[in-house]
């Protein structure tokens, strides 16, 4: 069986000072460097994904200059900004593929983006004949969240390593968590 390690939305504007900052996002940016730096060769496949908005426009309501951080945010992870980059903790050297979503619309899952070749992430599990997935990154209740779900509708068994992922608020994160149990999701420690 193959596995591939999804890792999401580990940038600069979902830590610590950013735009939408989330407490404990420095520290899981290291966690998961040193979980790749043990166990990247366990993975045929690492995608990266990042929020990559659009600059010039609202990306289809989701920036609001009076956001109700549900369906619209303020602005963040503008393509090419300081804000959009990975966090400097995140070492990517182990990433096979970086994967950019959000371009003018509303993205949270990593599913809704593509690769920097062009290529959609599910016929990138297909052709590395991915079964497995285990997800880590930012926000435990939102694109975490998100991308789980969908790995799991494509199929996919996928395993939530709770040490490496970071919510915005604890109660919404478990909640979330809880869901992604009953989906199927696996919860488990990643043992870094």
């Amino acid at each position: 069986m193959t596995k591939a390690l999804f890792i999401v939305d580990v940038q600069n504007d979902f830590t610590e000072g950013g735009a939408l900052g989330v407490q404990g996002g420095d520290a899981v940016a290291a966690a998961i460097s040193r979980h790749l730096a043990a166990h990247a060769a366990e993975y045929a496949v690492i995608v990266a994904s990042r929020d990559w908005h659009d600059g010039h426009n609202d990306n289809g309501g989701h920036f609001h200059p009076e956001p109700d951080f549900v369906d619209s945010w303020p602005v963040h992870c503008v393509s090419g900004s300081a804000g959009a980059e990975y966090h400097p903790a995140f070492e990517t050297d182990a990433v096979t593929h970086h994967v950019k979503k959000g371009q003018g619309l509303p993205a949270y899952s990593l599913f809704e983006g593509v690769t920097d070749d062009g290529e959609a992430v599910p016929d990138l599990l297909r052709e590395h004949g991915v079964v497995d997935v285990d997800v880590v990154g930012i926000a435990t209740d939102y694109c975490v969240r998100a991308s789980a779900l969908d790995a799991i509708e494509h199929g996919r068994h996928v395993r939530i390593l709770t040490d490496l992922v970071v919510g915005v608020a604890e109660e919404s994160s478990a909640r979330a968590l809880a869901e992604l149990a009953h989906a199927g999701a696996e919860l488990a420690e990643s043992g870094a």
